[in-house]
């Protein structure tokens, strides 16, 4: 098979994070500080190596920044309705993902308003004016993705992290088709709150995300109560994170699964994966802009304004039809809306969706080349 889907979860995984995985669950099979026993123990500590590692990876300040949850949309959530009363206002971008706006949605019927502010590709100053006109004084949050799950586009976090500050709100960056692919750095950035994706850019399995503070001390609202292992004789959940926002028995196979993950990551480094796979979007799209059916939304892919992600179509052809028929060739993309409307609206291609290619560090041009030709083979008229 030729996985060309890497924006939804990588494939394949690095070897190590399998092994650790397999490990965790015949080395590692007690629950972490629950007991006094050698394997809690050792669970335990193993768990605390994940969160050091994630600090060090996104510039953090220690490892009680890092807190795990399920997913990039549960860190999400957590930010948006730890944080947000009633009365209070939001400003994201105009091309979210539903992790996002779902939540925001649900919040509106309890009294919060949100504004969408336009992001103009390759224009870092146009972007922040226009996020600049979407605050006022009620504005208590701005939540916004890295870079779009659909077209590719960066958003100038650092620089709206600074705006925020100045109006006294906080940012939280969706990083979900960010982390691991590009450096970041929570100290040198100003980000509040980030939220990743533990199973696409950092090589984790699925089921894995995390949540991580700029500041340990922020305290929001919990979204989950229930068991931590600490203070059990308190009704209520703890105040210090990470446990705060942890409850239940976690899942340490997907952690330290993560950990190998991230730690592949670090090895590389995520200026040679950035420009790894850009240097692959970009012969990919020279490819398929030679095809007079295939139908782009972008400019050429250039950093450091894009992510390695292309959305293209073939005129005539539903993109589902499109991405059946590579399907049946075992080439697996992403077709539809790829639960960002918004995002399509913005470009036009609501109706329609794209037919959705994003490369990882493992892909091979040779399988660039096997998609273009059948591309070609399957446009209409053909």
């Amino acid at each position: 098979m030729i996985y060309l889907d890497n924006s939804a979860t990588t494939y394949p995984k690095p070897p190590a994070v399998g092994q650790a995985v397999s490990q965790a669950l015949r080395q590692f099979g007690a629950n972490p500080g629950r007991g006094g026993f050698a394997m809690s123990m050792r669970t335990g500590q193993a768990v605390y190596q994940c969160r050091e590692t994630a600090a060090r990876l996104f510039g953090a300040p220690g490892p009680e920044c890092v807190v795990f949850q399920p997913s990039c949309t549960q860190a999400l959530n957590l930010v948006m309705k730890g944080c947000l009363q009633p009365g209070d206002h939001v400003v994201v971008s105009d091309m979210e993902h539903n992790a996002v706006m779902r939540p925001l949605a649900a919040l509106k019927e309890r009294g919060i308003s949100f504004t969408a502010a336009a992001v103009t590709p390759g224009d870092s100053d146009a972007t922040l004016q226009a996020f600049r006109g979407a605050m006022n004084s009620k504005t208590k949050l701005l939540v916004c993705t890295q870079a779009s799950n659909v077209f590719g586009l960066r958003v100038p976090v650092e620089r709206l992290a600074a705006l925020c500050h100045q109006y006294g709100a906080k940012i939280c960056v969706d990083a979900a088709q960010s982390a691991g692919v590009i450096p970041i750095s929570l100290a040198d950035s100003g980000i509040d709150y980030l939220c990743c994706a533990g199973h696409k850019g950092l090589f984790g399995p699925m089921g894995t995300g995390l949540l991580i503070f700029r500041d340990s001390g922020d305290k929001l609202a919990t979204l989950v109560e229930g068991g931590t292992g600490t203070q059990s004789l308190s009704p209520l959940q703890p105040d210090d994170p990470p446990e705060r926002y942890e409850p239940g028995t976690q899942n340490v196979p997907g952690i330290l699964g993560l950990r190998a993950g991230m730690d592949f990551v670090l090895r590389q480094g995520p200026e040679k994966i950035y420009r790894d796979e850009m240097g692959k979007i970009s012969y990919l799209y020279g490819r398929l802009a030679k095809l007079p059916q295939v139908e782009l939304y972008t400019p050429p892919p250039q950093m450091p304004w894009f992510m390695p992600v292309l959305s293209f179509n073939v005129k005539g052809l539903p993109s589902e039809e499109v991405g059946s028929i590579l399907a049946r060739r075992d080439i697996a993309v992403r077709c539809g809306l790829h639960c960002a409307p918004a995002a399509h609206t913005k470009m036009g291609t609501r109706e329609r969706g794209t037919v959705r290619v994003s490369p990882s560090i493992f892909t091979r041009r040779e399988e660039l080349d096997v998609l273009t030709r059948t591309v070609s083979a399957i446009a209409p008229g053909k």
